[in-house]
């Protein structure tokens, strides 16, 4: 097994040889930020990564993991049977329309309160050579309409719908959920360093009436380039301080 292989957390490990998108910093800022409640759905959970800091964050939590990909399951199969919240987490090998189509006809689950997403996001974009990747990162894998609307129908009264995206579809993201019901609530908008642009946005959707939205800016690195105070901070339960430098 090589060192990608293998991301190691402080209370779970992340075996990642099979899946095509590996532990990362939008992975890492989504799991740490998205809001929660006791039962919550990770849609395309890849290597099970979101679905375990979740788990993790609210022990009480219920959490249902959905996977397309053969090899990204594989993964995910085997982090969260070897994870102390295995008990805690149920995983479904099938496509995200195939999990909202189940649960229209057999009622698989009830309402959630919380769904969380990392959603592929390249759109109209030279496509990757990988093709797990391209699975992975392109919008024709999970068009927004379809992720979103499912979102929405999934999502209990007052329900709250989490995703990390980057700047390039921030707007056609909020007028979808707009246009489905949902309302901003938090605005997370991250920079790599002060002096740039921001590199990300993690969303807080609300189901449901207005609300008044909260915008927070913070950085991952100073302006000497060392890890933030803040992300040491957000990641202090997670990260093995070595790997936080």
């Amino acid at each position: 097994m090589g060192k990608k292989d293998l991301f190691r957390f402080q209370q779970f490990d992340i075996h990642q040889a099979n899946a095509g998108m590996k532990v990362g910093t939008d992975s890492d800022l989504l799991g740490a930020l998205a809001a929660g409640g006791s039962r919550v759905l990770d849609i395309g959970t890849g290597t099970g990564v979101l679905s375990l800091m979740m788990a993790q964050r609210f022990p009480d939590a219920k959490v249902t993991a959905v996977e397309i990909d053969d090899d990204a399951v594989k993964d995910a199969s085997m982090n969260f049977a070897e994870s102390k919240f295995a008990d805690r987490i149920t995983l479904h090998h099938m496509s995200f329309q195939e999990f909202c189509e189940k649960n229209r006809t057999e009622s698989i689950s009830a309402p959630f309160d919380c769904i969380i997403c990392n959603p592929p996001y390249f759109h109209q974009s030279m496509e990757c050579p990988d093709e797990r990747r391209l699975r992975a990162r392109h919008t024709s894998s999970l068009p927004f309409e379809v992720l979103v609307g499912g979102a929405y129908e999934l999502l209990s009264d007052d329900g709250v719908f989490t995703v990390c995206i980057p700047p390039e579809v921030y707007s056609l993201f909020c007028e979808e959920c707009l246009k489905h019901g949902f309302s901003l609530q938090d605005l997370y908008c991250i920079k790599s360093i002060p002096d740039q642009p921001v590199k990300r946005y993690v969303l807080v959707h609300k189901k449901g009436s207005s609300v008044e939205m909260s915008r927070y800016e913070y950085c991952m690195r100073d302006a000497d380039r060392n890890v933030s105070d803040w992300y040491k901070d957000l990641m202090k339960d997670f990260l093995i301080p070595f790997s936080c430098k």
